[in-house]
């Protein structure tokens, strides 16, 4: 098998269509289709239609892949065009909050990790409001000043599940992503509302906060994902280094922990929470002409510029 990555590409959100990338090629799925038989089992207009029914799709994508390593007629250089982010939009984003010892002594948490009597900790953050591809503006809106970094191991979903256990889990996964959980420290508290502990929603959930990219690559293809190392750089200044086994609660007890309360669709993206190394203990944060850029080892790169917003 060839392996490949699949990813969306256009000029704008409006104009994104899916595709296969083979090194430094891409090639159109609505285009290949035809070399491949036109398969009516699926649908191909988005990366979301594609996870809907990846059963069928995956070997697909794995014969276009071949077409593409072998030479194809239209194929484009990867250079050549404007990636978007590889999920338009997932439909929900689960993102696990102090999942990394590490960075819980970093932030003077301290929780207890004891999974006996604890359970993962996550929260949501708006897909269509944040999302945003690779080398796209993070843009800093006006009411906050304290926009810190957080590089994540981001898991796509390709099938439904409900009550998964531990032993199935990764049944559901369809591949790998990297997710910038952007956060805006200061909104964090509520003097306001001093009876609820975190404001989730203004801390997390601001235009541009959720970088993603720059594809997916797919779960067969990484067959130790506790292997990838996380690393985050702020103008090339290395802040996050740690390998993803080094989270508290794993990918399956994540999943566990979501199913076992709804149902997990195609086009979900769990993730899995970031590693120390972020800005807020010593009083750092994104400012208008930053770059962020996450490596993950296996997946890629995605780097983002940093702007003033609104």
């Amino acid at each position: 098998m060839v392996d490949y990555r699949l990813l969306n590409y256009g000029e704008n959100v409006a104009e994104a269509r899916p595709a296969v990338c083979v090194g430094d090629a891409i090639l159109d799925i609505q285009d290949a289709l035809a070399d491949v038989g036109n398969p009516k089992s699926f649908v191909a207009t988005s990366t979301l239609t594609i996870l809907e029914k990846w059963d069928a799709a995956e070997p697909v994508l794995e014969q276009i892949a071949e077409k593409l390593a072998g030479g194809h007629a239209k194929a484009k250089k990867l250079a050549s065009v404007k990636l978007q982010a590889p999920l338009l939009y997932p439909w929900a984003i689960f993102n696990a909050g102090s999942n990394y010892s590490e960075h819980q002594a970093e932030m003077g948490q301290q929780e207890a990790t004891d999974k006996s009597v604890t359970q993962p900790y996550m929260f949501l953050k708006s897909p269509a409001h944040t999302v945003i591809g690779p080398d796209q503006n993070i843009r800093i809106p006006h009411v906050t000043n304290q926009v810190d970094w957080e590089g994540e191991f981001g898991v796509v979903i390709g099938r439904y599940g409900r009550n998964l256990t531990k032993a199935n889990a990764r049944s559901v996964v369809a591949g790998y992503t990297i997710f910038n959980d952007l956060s805006a420290r200061d909104l964090g508290a509520r003097a306001d509302w001093p009876r609820f502990r975190t404001d989730w929603f203004g801390h997390k959930s601001f235009e541009t906060s959720g970088p993603m990219g720059p594809w997916i690559v797919p779960a067969k293809q990484i067959k130790d994902p506790y292997q990838c190392r996380i690393e985050t750089f702020v103008n090339e200044e290395r802040k996050q280094n740690a390998l993803a086994g080094e989270m508290i609660f794993n990918i399956e007890e994540q999943i566990e922990y979501i199913s076992a309360r709804l149902t997990l669709r195609p086009g979900d993206l769990i993730s899995t929470g970031t590693p120390s190394g972020v800005g807020r203990p010593k009083g750092t944060f994104l400012k208008p002409g930053d770059t962020v850029r996450i490596a993950i080892s296996g997946i890629g790169e995605l780097k983002n510029p940093v702007v003033a917003g609104v």
